[in-house]
Protein backbone atom coordinates (compact mmCIF):
# COMPACT_ATOMS: atom_id res chain seq x y z
CA UNK A 1 0.00 0.00 0.00
CA UNK A 2 1.27 3.31 -0.89
CA UNK A 3 2.15 5.94 2.03
CA UNK A 4 -0.24 8.56 1.45
CA UNK A 5 1.70 10.55 4.65
CA UNK A 6 3.17 14.06 3.51
CA UNK A 7 6.74 14.34 2.96
CA UNK A 8 9.67 16.39 2.89
CA UNK A 9 9.69 18.71 -0.51
CA UNK A 10 11.71 18.28 -3.10
CA UNK A 11 13.03 21.85 -3.23
CA UNK A 12 13.93 21.91 1.03
CA UNK A 13 15.87 18.09 0.16
CA UNK A 14 17.97 19.86 -2.22
CA UNK A 15 18.55 22.99 0.21
CA UNK A 16 19.70 20.64 2.73
CA UNK A 17 21.86 18.77 0.37
CA UNK A 18 23.49 21.64 -0.74
CA UNK A 19 23.99 23.42 2.76
CA UNK A 20 25.38 19.98 4.04
CA UNK A 21 27.84 20.17 1.13
CA UNK A 22 28.97 23.04 1.84
CA UNK A 23 29.71 22.99 5.48
CA UNK A 24 31.41 19.47 4.47
CA UNK A 25 33.57 21.21 2.12
CA UNK A 26 34.47 24.04 4.65
CA UNK A 27 35.27 21.82 7.94
CA UNK A 28 37.44 19.79 5.07
CA UNK A 29 39.23 22.58 4.29
CA UNK A 30 39.76 24.20 7.62
CA UNK A 31 40.97 20.16 8.65
CA UNK A 32 43.23 20.71 5.82
CA UNK A 33 44.74 23.64 7.26
CA UNK A 34 44.67 21.93 10.54
CA UNK A 35 46.54 18.80 9.96
CA UNK A 36 49.07 20.40 7.16
CA UNK A 37 49.76 23.77 9.40
CA UNK A 38 49.30 23.94 12.74
CA UNK A 39 50.40 20.92 13.99
CA UNK A 40 53.82 21.55 12.86
CA UNK A 41 53.99 24.52 15.02
CA UNK A 42 55.51 24.11 18.58
CA UNK A 43 53.64 24.16 21.40
CA UNK A 44 54.68 25.98 24.52
CA UNK A 45 57.36 29.52 25.25
CA UNK A 46 58.78 30.72 22.21
CA UNK A 47 60.29 33.67 23.53
CA UNK A 48 63.44 34.46 22.10
CA UNK A 49 65.55 37.76 21.77
CA UNK A 50 62.85 38.90 19.43
CA UNK A 51 59.90 38.73 21.88
CA UNK A 52 57.21 36.44 22.31
CA UNK A 53 56.56 33.80 19.47
CA UNK A 54 52.92 32.90 19.14
CA UNK A 55 52.84 28.47 19.75
CA UNK A 56 50.01 26.47 18.75
CA UNK A 57 47.84 27.40 21.40
CA UNK A 58 47.97 31.23 20.51
CA UNK A 59 47.10 30.09 17.10
CA UNK A 60 44.65 27.81 17.99
CA UNK A 61 42.52 30.39 20.12
CA UNK A 62 43.13 33.12 17.57
CA UNK A 63 42.19 30.65 14.59
CA UNK A 64 38.82 28.96 15.67
CA UNK A 65 36.90 31.57 16.58
CA UNK A 66 36.69 32.82 12.94
CA UNK A 67 36.99 29.28 11.37
CA UNK A 68 33.43 28.98 13.42
CA UNK A 69 32.19 31.93 12.41
CA UNK A 70 32.86 30.88 8.81
CA UNK A 71 31.35 27.52 9.42
CA UNK A 72 28.45 29.30 10.24
CA UNK A 73 28.19 31.68 7.83
CA UNK A 74 28.80 28.77 5.58
CA UNK A 75 25.82 26.96 6.93
CA UNK A 76 23.49 30.07 6.24
CA UNK A 77 24.78 30.41 2.60
CA UNK A 78 24.43 27.39 1.55
CA UNK A 79 21.00 27.08 3.09
CA UNK A 80 19.89 30.88 1.50
CA UNK A 81 22.09 29.83 -1.89
CA UNK A 82 20.21 26.37 -1.95
CA UNK A 83 16.90 27.07 -1.58
CA UNK A 84 17.56 29.56 -4.64
CA UNK A 85 19.01 27.22 -6.55
CA UNK A 86 16.54 24.33 -5.77
CA UNK A 87 13.71 26.56 -6.63
CA UNK A 88 15.32 27.86 -9.84
CA UNK A 89 16.51 24.08 -10.86
CA UNK A 90 12.24 22.73 -9.82
CA UNK A 91 10.90 25.50 -11.96
CA UNK A 92 10.35 23.67 -14.96
CA UNK A 93 8.44 20.43 -12.79
CA UNK A 94 6.20 23.33 -11.11
CA UNK A 95 5.45 24.20 -14.81
CA UNK A 96 4.93 20.67 -15.16
CA UNK A 97 3.05 20.52 -12.22
CA UNK A 98 0.09 22.81 -13.25
CA UNK A 99 -0.04 21.73 -16.59
CA UNK A 100 -0.55 18.26 -15.41
CA UNK A 101 -3.16 20.05 -12.77
CA UNK A 102 -5.49 22.15 -15.29
CA UNK A 103 -5.44 19.40 -18.38
CA UNK A 104 -6.41 16.75 -15.50
CA UNK A 105 -9.66 19.50 -14.88
CA UNK A 106 -10.65 19.16 -18.09
CA UNK A 107 -8.79 21.79 -20.09
CA UNK A 108 -6.97 19.21 -22.72
CA UNK A 109 -6.11 22.33 -24.94
CA UNK A 110 -3.26 23.52 -21.99
CA UNK A 111 0.54 22.67 -22.76
CA UNK A 112 3.41 22.80 -20.83
CA UNK A 113 5.24 24.71 -23.71
CA UNK A 114 8.72 24.59 -21.71
CA UNK A 115 11.06 27.27 -23.66
CA UNK A 116 15.00 27.42 -23.39
CA UNK A 117 17.60 24.95 -24.45
CA UNK A 118 16.75 21.43 -25.07
CA UNK A 119 17.44 19.04 -21.79
CA UNK A 120 15.93 16.72 -19.54
CA UNK A 121 13.73 19.02 -18.39
CA UNK A 122 12.91 20.47 -21.64
CA UNK A 123 12.55 16.50 -23.08
CA UNK A 124 10.48 15.60 -20.58
CA UNK A 125 7.90 18.67 -21.48
CA UNK A 126 7.89 18.25 -25.02
CA UNK A 127 7.25 14.82 -24.62
CA UNK A 128 4.65 15.24 -22.25
CA UNK A 129 3.12 18.41 -24.77
CA UNK A 130 3.33 15.23 -27.14
CA UNK A 131 1.52 12.63 -25.01
CA UNK A 132 -1.57 15.59 -24.34
CA UNK A 133 -1.84 16.31 -27.96
CA UNK A 134 -2.66 12.53 -28.68
CA UNK A 135 -4.74 12.37 -26.37
CA UNK A 136 -7.06 15.15 -27.38
CA UNK A 137 -6.63 14.09 -30.71
CA UNK A 138 -8.71 11.07 -29.07
CA UNK A 139 -10.69 12.14 -27.06
CA UNK A 140 -12.08 14.72 -30.00
CA UNK A 141 -12.14 11.72 -32.53
CA UNK A 142 -14.35 9.25 -29.58
CA UNK A 143 -16.68 12.35 -29.23
CA UNK A 144 -17.48 12.62 -32.80
CA UNK A 145 -17.48 9.08 -33.54
CA UNK A 146 -19.83 8.31 -30.32
CA UNK A 147 -22.39 11.20 -31.94
CA UNK A 148 -21.89 9.61 -35.23
CA UNK A 149 -22.72 6.00 -33.76
CA UNK A 150 -25.40 7.10 -31.32
CA UNK A 151 -26.90 8.98 -34.72
CA UNK A 152 -26.38 5.76 -37.17
CA UNK A 153 -27.73 3.45 -34.17
CA UNK A 154 -30.86 5.41 -34.25
CA UNK A 155 -31.83 5.15 -37.38
CA UNK A 156 -32.84 0.63 -37.55
CA UNK A 157 -34.03 1.77 -33.79
CA UNK A 158 -36.69 3.82 -35.57
CA UNK A 159 -37.44 2.14 -37.99
CA UNK A 160 -38.07 -0.96 -35.92
CA UNK A 161 -40.27 1.28 -33.93
CA UNK A 162 -42.18 2.61 -37.09
CA UNK A 163 -43.05 -0.91 -38.21
CA UNK A 164 -44.45 -1.89 -35.44
CA UNK A 165 -46.60 1.01 -35.16
CA UNK A 166 -47.98 0.04 -38.66
CA UNK A 167 -48.29 -3.43 -37.52
CA UNK A 168 -50.25 -2.51 -33.95
CA UNK A 169 -52.52 0.12 -36.30
CA UNK A 170 -53.38 -2.82 -39.44
CA UNK A 171 -53.63 -5.84 -37.12
CA UNK A 172 -54.96 -8.06 -39.81
CA UNK A 173 -52.18 -6.87 -42.18
CA UNK A 174 -49.61 -10.19 -43.10
CA UNK A 175 -47.22 -10.75 -40.64
CA UNK A 176 -44.32 -12.16 -43.15
CA UNK A 177 -43.71 -8.68 -44.84
CA UNK A 178 -43.49 -7.20 -41.62
CA UNK A 179 -41.06 -10.15 -39.88
CA UNK A 180 -39.08 -9.35 -43.38
CA UNK A 181 -38.48 -5.88 -42.97
CA UNK A 182 -37.56 -6.32 -39.22
CA UNK A 183 -34.94 -9.16 -39.98
CA UNK A 184 -33.74 -6.90 -42.34
CA UNK A 185 -33.69 -3.42 -39.79
CA UNK A 186 -31.74 -5.95 -37.23
CA UNK A 187 -29.86 -7.40 -40.21
CA UNK A 188 -28.33 -3.81 -40.85
CA UNK A 189 -28.22 -3.32 -36.70
CA UNK A 190 -25.99 -5.93 -36.11
CA UNK A 191 -23.79 -5.15 -38.73
CA UNK A 192 -23.36 -1.99 -37.42
CA UNK A 193 -22.88 -2.89 -33.67
CA UNK A 194 -20.25 -5.66 -35.10
CA UNK A 195 -17.95 -3.00 -37.15
CA UNK A 196 -18.40 -0.30 -34.34
CA UNK A 197 -16.44 -3.24 -31.65
CA UNK A 198 -13.96 -3.71 -34.74
CA UNK A 199 -13.26 -0.03 -35.02
CA UNK A 200 -12.66 0.30 -31.36
CA UNK A 201 -10.54 -2.90 -31.20
CA UNK A 202 -8.45 -1.85 -34.45
CA UNK A 203 -8.03 1.42 -32.97
CA UNK A 204 -4.95 0.79 -30.88
CA UNK A 205 -0.98 -1.05 -31.67
CA UNK A 206 -1.45 -4.53 -32.57
CA UNK A 207 1.77 -6.16 -31.21
CA UNK A 208 3.66 -8.13 -33.01
CA UNK A 209 1.53 -11.70 -33.96
CA UNK A 210 2.01 -14.28 -36.17
CA UNK A 211 3.16 -14.23 -39.83
CA UNK A 212 0.49 -14.56 -42.11
CA UNK A 213 0.25 -14.24 -45.82
CA UNK A 214 -2.09 -11.61 -47.22
CA UNK A 215 -2.74 -13.93 -50.59
CA UNK A 216 -4.25 -16.08 -49.09
CA UNK A 217 -6.49 -13.71 -47.13
CA UNK A 218 -7.19 -11.98 -50.61
CA UNK A 219 -8.15 -15.33 -52.02
CA UNK A 220 -10.85 -15.86 -49.17
CA UNK A 221 -12.57 -12.42 -49.45
CA UNK A 222 -12.55 -13.04 -53.57
CA UNK A 223 -14.28 -15.93 -52.45
CA UNK A 224 -16.71 -14.81 -50.17
CA UNK A 225 -17.65 -12.02 -52.39
CA UNK A 226 -18.68 -14.34 -55.26
CA UNK A 227 -22.79 -14.26 -54.66
CA UNK A 228 -22.79 -10.58 -53.81
CA UNK A 229 -20.63 -9.82 -57.17
CA UNK A 230 -22.74 -12.26 -59.44
CA UNK A 231 -25.89 -10.51 -58.17
CA UNK A 232 -25.06 -7.26 -58.99
CA UNK A 233 -23.26 -8.46 -62.79
CA UNK A 234 -19.95 -7.92 -61.24
CA UNK A 235 -17.11 -9.51 -62.25
CA UNK A 236 -13.82 -10.44 -60.03
CA UNK A 237 -10.67 -10.65 -61.08
CA UNK A 238 -7.51 -11.03 -59.19
CA UNK A 239 -3.20 -11.61 -59.55
CA UNK A 240 -2.18 -12.76 -56.14
CA UNK A 241 1.02 -13.54 -55.10
CA UNK A 242 2.87 -14.36 -51.94
CA UNK A 243 2.26 -11.40 -49.37
CA UNK A 244 3.81 -12.14 -46.02
CA UNK A 245 3.31 -10.01 -43.46
CA UNK A 246 3.62 -9.86 -39.23
CA UNK A 247 0.21 -9.19 -37.23
CA UNK A 248 -3.29 -9.58 -35.84
CA UNK A 249 -4.35 -12.41 -38.72
CA UNK A 250 -8.24 -11.83 -37.80
CA UNK A 251 -7.79 -8.07 -38.48
CA UNK A 252 -5.70 -8.71 -41.54
CA UNK A 253 -8.38 -10.93 -42.77
CA UNK A 254 -10.88 -8.27 -42.01
CA UNK A 255 -8.85 -5.83 -44.09
CA UNK A 256 -8.87 -7.95 -47.13
CA UNK A 257 -12.54 -8.83 -46.58
CA UNK A 258 -13.78 -5.32 -46.22
CA UNK A 259 -11.87 -4.00 -49.69
CA UNK A 260 -13.14 -6.61 -51.66
CA UNK A 261 -16.83 -6.21 -50.21
CA UNK A 262 -16.49 -2.25 -50.46
CA UNK A 263 -15.08 -2.76 -53.93
CA UNK A 264 -18.37 -4.73 -54.91
CA UNK A 265 -20.71 -2.68 -53.04
CA UNK A 266 -19.87 0.35 -54.76
CA UNK A 267 -19.96 -0.53 -58.11
CA UNK A 268 -21.63 0.02 -61.60
CA UNK A 269 -25.22 -1.09 -61.65
CA UNK A 270 -26.29 -4.37 -63.38
CA UNK A 271 -25.31 -5.55 -66.67
CA UNK A 272 -22.87 -2.48 -67.21
CA UNK A 273 -19.71 -4.50 -67.22
CA UNK A 274 -18.67 -3.61 -63.61
CA UNK A 275 -15.30 -5.21 -62.33
CA UNK A 276 -13.18 -5.62 -59.07
CA UNK A 277 -9.32 -6.12 -59.55
CA UNK A 278 -7.63 -7.75 -56.40
CA UNK A 279 -3.48 -7.71 -56.52
CA UNK A 280 -1.03 -8.90 -53.91
CA UNK A 281 2.50 -8.81 -53.88
CA UNK A 282 5.89 -8.31 -52.22
CA UNK A 283 8.49 -5.28 -53.58
CA UNK A 284 11.70 -3.50 -52.41
CA UNK A 285 11.08 -5.23 -49.43
CA UNK A 286 7.03 -4.27 -49.02
CA UNK A 287 3.81 -6.22 -49.11
CA UNK A 288 1.17 -4.01 -51.28
CA UNK A 289 -2.30 -4.77 -51.53
CA UNK A 290 -4.09 -3.15 -53.99
CA UNK A 291 -8.17 -3.61 -54.99
CA UNK A 292 -9.43 -1.38 -57.99
CA UNK A 293 -12.76 -1.49 -59.12
CA UNK A 294 -14.98 0.51 -61.74
CA UNK A 295 -18.14 2.33 -60.38
CA UNK A 296 -19.53 6.49 -60.42
CA UNK A 297 -16.67 9.29 -60.73
CA UNK A 298 -16.02 10.24 -56.63
CA UNK A 299 -15.01 13.69 -56.40
CA UNK A 300 -11.55 14.41 -54.67
CA UNK A 301 -13.40 16.03 -51.38
CA UNK A 302 -15.39 12.71 -50.78
CA UNK A 303 -12.27 10.74 -51.16
CA UNK A 304 -10.68 12.71 -48.72
CA UNK A 305 -13.68 11.64 -46.45
CA UNK A 306 -13.75 8.12 -47.11
CA UNK A 307 -11.82 6.46 -44.49
CA UNK A 308 -13.88 8.63 -41.85
CA UNK A 309 -16.43 6.55 -39.94
CA UNK A 310 -20.07 6.53 -41.15
CA UNK A 311 -18.68 8.16 -44.62
CA UNK A 312 -20.06 6.73 -47.53
CA UNK A 313 -19.34 7.83 -51.50
CA UNK A 314 -21.52 6.55 -53.53
CA UNK A 315 -23.76 8.97 -51.38
CA UNK A 316 -26.51 5.64 -50.21
CA UNK A 317 -27.59 6.49 -47.09
CA UNK A 318 -30.82 4.37 -46.91
CA UNK A 319 -30.54 1.50 -49.06
CA UNK A 320 -30.11 -1.78 -47.66
CA UNK A 321 -27.10 -2.98 -49.49
CA UNK A 322 -25.07 0.11 -48.85
CA UNK A 323 -23.35 -0.98 -45.93
CA UNK A 324 -22.76 1.01 -42.52
CA UNK A 325 -20.37 3.46 -43.65
CA UNK A 326 -17.41 1.96 -41.62
CA UNK A 327 -15.84 -0.59 -44.24
CA UNK A 328 -12.77 1.84 -45.09
CA UNK A 329 -12.78 3.50 -41.57
CA UNK A 330 -12.01 0.18 -40.41
CA UNK A 331 -9.60 -0.67 -42.87
CA UNK A 332 -7.84 3.28 -42.10
CA UNK A 333 -7.96 1.55 -38.54
CA UNK A 334 -6.38 -1.66 -39.10
CA UNK A 335 -3.39 -0.61 -41.57
CA UNK A 336 -2.60 2.07 -38.82
CA UNK A 337 -2.26 -0.19 -36.54
CA UNK A 338 -0.15 -3.02 -37.99
CA UNK A 339 2.53 0.07 -39.20
CA UNK A 340 1.09 0.34 -42.74
CA UNK A 341 0.28 3.26 -45.04
CA UNK A 342 -3.52 3.54 -46.90
CA UNK A 343 -3.72 5.61 -50.06
CA UNK A 344 -7.06 6.08 -51.82
CA UNK A 345 -7.11 7.51 -55.22
CA UNK A 346 -10.27 8.21 -57.51
CA UNK A 347 -9.80 6.55 -61.13
CA UNK A 348 -10.51 8.93 -63.65
CA UNK A 349 -13.25 6.91 -65.11
CA UNK A 350 -15.07 5.89 -62.30
CA UNK A 351 -14.61 3.78 -59.42
CA UNK A 352 -11.56 3.75 -56.76
CA UNK A 353 -8.21 2.16 -56.52
CA UNK A 354 -7.26 1.31 -53.18
CA UNK A 355 -3.59 0.88 -52.08
CA UNK A 356 -2.51 -0.26 -48.39
CA UNK A 357 1.42 -0.92 -48.17
CA UNK A 358 2.96 -2.54 -45.54
CA UNK A 359 6.68 -3.69 -44.31
CA UNK A 360 7.15 -7.02 -45.44
CA UNK A 361 9.06 -10.01 -43.16
CA UNK A 362 10.86 -12.91 -44.55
Amino acid sequence: MRDRRPGVSVRLRLTASYAAVVVVVGTLVLAVVWLFLLRYVPVGNLSSEYGHAPDRNDLVRAFVPPAAAMLVALLVGGLLGGWWLAGRMLAPLARLTRATQAIASGALDHRVDLPGRRDEFRTLADSFDGMVDRLAAQVVEQQRFAANASHELRTPLATTRALLDVAARTPDRDPSELVARLRSVNDRAVALTESLLLLARSGAHVPDGAVVDLALFAEEAIEDALDGAAARGVRLRHDVATAPVRGSASLLQQLLTNLVQNAVRHNVGDGQGGWVLVRTGTTNGTVRVEVENSGPVVPDDVVATLTEPFQRGSGRRHDDDAGVGLGLAIVDRIVSSHGGVLTIRARADGGLSVTVVFAAVP
